[in-house]
């Protein structure tokens, strides 16, 4: 179970890292969790704690099971919509940004 539960946060971590790594890279300001409208810098620190994470949750289960693989993918997955549908909404804010 702590397999598939690491596969699950690996991949939200994994595609969550792209957003802000490409903003980042491309001198964009993205919202983050650390502000609204954050510099191109602090996205791509804050993509690369998320790459990181990943990698080492990824790690610690080199041998995966199927499960836990498919977890993965559902991780990525879910966060990828759950990212769309957000970013949708021209008003979209975290709610600890404030309006």
């Amino acid at each position: 179970m702590l397999q598939i539960l690491g596969g699950l946060a690996a991949g939200v971590l994994l595609f969550n890292a792209i957003p802000h790594l490409v903003q980042g890279i491309c001198g964009k300001r993205h919202m983050s969790p650390l502000a609204p409208d954050s510099s191109a810098l602090a996205n791509v620190i804050w993509g690369w704690i998320n790459l990181v994470l990943g990698v080492l949750l990824a790690w610690n289960w080199a041998n995966w099971s199927t499960s836990a693989w498919l977890a993965f993918g559902a991780g990525g997955f879910g966060i990828s919509v759950y990212l769309a549908i957000f970013w949708s909404n021209p008003n979209a804010r975290l709610p600890w940004h404030r309006q």
